[in-house]
C-alpha cells in the first residue's frame, strides 16, 4: 500500500501554503491531503477551536489510513497540533511525523510576545498585508511566494488560535510519540526555541536544519523540503516492506 501524505498548514495561512509539495508529491505517484483548519482558508467564516482542529487532522488521517500508512507533515501552528494529535492517549494511525518549524513551546512570554506583535501588526490600517507581501518578497522565490495568502489570510482567528495553543500538553505528547519523527527548522527559525528539549523528549527523531532559511521553511527551500519528504516516505516504504 502506498503512503499516505496529510498536510497541515500553519496560523493564518490555509492548505494554498502546500502547493508545491502536493505538486511534488503527485508528480511521484503519492496522494497528498492539505486541509483547512477551521477559521482558514475554505473554511474562514467558522470559528477557530481546539477541538475542530484536532478533529480535522483526525478525520483526513483516518480517511488516508484506509488506503496505506500515513505521513502527517506539519507546519508551525500545523506542526504544534500534529505533535499534540500523534502522542495523543490513543495512539492515531499515523506512521510517522514531519514537525516542520514548530520546537517551541506556547507558553509563557514567549507565546504573550508573539501575541503582541500579531495584534499590533492586525492594528495596521491594511491589518499587515503590505508588510506581509514585503516580508514574503523578500525571502520567498517567486514559484511558491503566492500560496501562503492564495487561500486568504485568516487574520478574524489569528489571536484566538495562538491564545488556544496554550492548552496543549506537548511535552507529554512528543514523549508519547514512538513512530518516526523528524523535526525541520530553518537556520534562522524563531520557533527553534525548545529544539533541544523537543529532541530530549523524543531522542529517537531526526533534527534536520536547513541553513539560511527562516521560518518559511516549506516555501523559503521547496526543494530541500521535498526532499525531507522524499526521505520520509521512503524510510516508511522501508519499514512497512
Amino acid at each position: 500500500m502506498s503512503v499516505q501524505i496529510v498536510l497541515v498548514h500553519g496560523i493564518r495561512t490555509s492548505a494554498t501554503m502546500w502547493r508545491s509539495q502536493c505538486v511534488h508529491l503527485e508528480n511521484h505517484g503519492y496522494a497528498a491531503t492539505a486541509v483547512d483548519l477551521p477559521g482558514h482558508g475554505t473554511r474562514r467564516d467558522e470559528d477557530f477551536t481546539l477541538h475542530e482542529a484536532l478533529h480535522t487532522i483526525d478525520v483526513a488521517v483516518r480517511t488516508a489510513a484506509e488506503r496505506g500508512p500515513v505521513l502527517l507533515v506539519g507546519h508551525s501552528m500545523g506542526g504544534l497540533l500534529s505533535l499534540a494529535f500523534t502522542g495523543g492517549a490513543d495512539a492515531p494511525p499515523v506512521a510517522g511525523l514531519v514537525a516542520a518549524s514548530c520546537t517551541s513551546l506556547p507558553v509563557g512570554a514567549g507565546l504573550a510576545a508573539y501575541r503582541w506583535i500579531a495584534r499590533a501588526v492586525d492594528s495596521l490600517p491594511d491589518r499587515g498585508r503590505w508588510i506581509s507581501e514585503r516580508m514574503l518578497a523578500a525571502t520567498i522565490p517567486l514559484e511558491t511566494r503566492g500560496d501562503f495568502g492564495a487561500g486568504g489570510y485568516a487574520l478574524d482567528v489569528q489571536d484566538i488560535a495562538l491564545a488556544s495553543l496554550s492548552a496543549l500538553d506537548l511535552a507529554v505528547a512528543v514523549e508519547r510519540i514512538a513512530v518516526p519523527l523528524w523535526f525541520v527548522n530553518g537556520q534562522y527559525d524563531q520557533l527553534r526555541r525548545h529544539e533541544r528539549l523537543f529532541c530530549r523528549l523524543a531522542p529517537h527523531a531526526e533534527l534536520i536544519v536547513v541553513p539560511r532559511t527562516t521560518h518559511l521553511v516549506t516555501a523559503m527551500r521547496p526543494r530541500v523540503f521535498n526532499a525531507v519528504l522524499r526521505l520520509a516516505i521512503a524510510s516508511l516504504e522501508q519499514r512497512d516492506g
